[in-house]
């Protein structure tokens, strides 16, 4: 086999997981933008800043019925069940057919993440306890930002292992799954069982279609809004929906890949015979389009035409309406010196080493997980600082937890301190352990 043959090989080998690693670096340069744009607009307009956000949009208005929200509320609860759609299948994709497929694989990914989810909740209480509302907080650093994650890490593609990125993305999932089930459970109010009921036959529906193997896009998407607006009325946050959805999306083609690759091979013949006649080949050609969209799961379909607008649309605008904080002294002291930004900063940073590593260490010594072939302990420690990258989610938590503007700027400032800290110490860490040998 010539070189060049082994390397394109090499690359279609690779190719779905890097795939997925640059989108998330790309969107994680765009979250960067978008998160700097929207702090110096409230440092230089902190009132139009927050009057362009709470602008109020008329969404259905018949007779004497108004339903209305304000532009962040539609990014939060719209938007973003968007988000949580895609983070949804990601999650069944991961599960079914990737890094989270292998029980080894999975297995350490779950201990790491429980140890990077638990260790972090547990210094964040520690600096909050008796702190009444502060305490509401706990769950802002357990979540990985997955795009800034690995946007950061990849500033080291030449030094680490591909594995390495795998794993990344093995916690980050768990981390997503952890965070979902804390929204749904402690950051949902005045649940109502009929709608929550409704949203529950929605789901089932969807469940249905799954089974009976509709690859139709359009049903999907019609159960999809009405889950979201049930999900909507009944109090747990609406983007739970998302998620739910996400992980019902079958991951199993229509057709078997054997017999539609026959059955294309037998077209392609044709079409070229035909076309060596002169005759008209549309009707094949169609049918080979059709072949395609058969052979390939609705999972993966709407991920690819979801994942680059969850990344490059929906992620910055949500950043550009969240990550607003006015820098001023007060904050910056309250920040540094109170418990809810100490909390944030010193959980997801060393909460983040500190669990993840446990984690990481307990279930290879239970024989219940290994390491990723060519991974080693010291860069499982690197790896694990840049997991304390939070951003999108955590901000996400902190708009949920508090109400006071001033705990939510403390802990967003805590949210941006730390993820510039946990990519500085796990680059630094990495740098340090890994020889620029690697490839990724």
């Amino acid at each position: 086999m010539s070189s060049t043959s082994a390397g394109s090989s090499r690359t279609r080998l690779l190719t779905p997981l890097q795939e997925f690693l640059k989108t998330e670096v790309a969107a994680g340069v765009a979250l960067a933008i978008a998160a700097v744009a929207a702090i110096a607009w409230v440092n230089a307009f902190p009132g139009g800043y927050e009057d362009f956000w709470q602008t109020k949009i008329s969404l259905v208005s018949v007779g004497g019925f108004d339903a209305s929200a304000d532009l962040r509320k539609l990014v939060v609860d719209g938007l973003m069940a968007i988000f949580f759609f895609v983070v949804g299948m990601e999650i069944k994709r991961e599960l079914v057919i990737g890094e989270l497929a292998e029980r080894q694989v999975a297995l350490l990914a779950v201990f790491a993440a429980i140890g990077g989810m638990a260790v972090p909740a547990m210094i964040f209480v520690a600096f909050n306890v008796g702190g009444g509302e502060a305490l509401r907080g706990w769950g802002i650093p357990m979540a990985t930002d997955i795009a800034f994650a690995l946007g950061a890490l990849s500033l080291l593609r030449g030094r680490i292992p591909l594995q390495l990125f795998a794993f990344l993305l093995g916690v980050a999932v768990v981390d997503d799954i952890g965070a979902i089930a804390v929204i749904a459970l402690f950051y949902s109010e005045g649940v109502s069982l009929a709608w929550l009921a409704a949203g529950a036959i929605g789901l089932l529906a969807t469940a249905g279609l799954v089974r009976a193997h509709v690859h139709s896009w359009i049903p999907y998407a019609i159960i999809g809004v009405f889950v979201w607006i049930a999900a909507y009325q009944s109090g747990v946050h609406a983007t739970i929906a998302g998620v739910a959805m996400g992980v019902l999306m079958p991951v199993f083609a229509k057709r078997e890949p054997g017999d539609a690759g026959a059955e294309a091979e037998a077209i392609s013949r044709r079409i070229t015979e035909r076309a060596a006649l002169g005759a008209s080949n549309y009707g094949q050609w169609t049918r080979l389009q059709s072949l395609g969209r058969e052979s390939v799961p609705l999972l993966e379909r709407f991920e690819h035409a979801l994942h680059p607008w969850s990344s490059f649309v929906i992620l910055p605008i949500f950043a550009l309406s969240s990550a607003g904080v006015l820098i001023r002294g007060d904050t910056i002291a309250d920040t540094f010196t109170g418990g809810i930004g100490l909390g944030v900063a010193l959980g997801l940073v060393f909460g983040n080493v500190i669990g993840i590593t446990a984690g990481a260490y307990l279930a290879t010594r239970l024989g219940l997980a290994r390491l990723p072939r060519a991974v080693t302990w010291p860069q499982i420690i690197g790896v694990a600082a840049f997991a304390g990258i939070g951003f999108t989610v955590s901000i996400f938590v902190a708009g949920l937890a508090f109400d006071d503007p001033a705990l939510v700027d403390q802990a967003k400032l805590g949210i941006l301190v730390a993820s510039v800290g946990a990519a500085v110490l796990g680059t630094a860490i990495l740098r340090r352990v890994s020889p620029p040998t690697g490839s990724a």
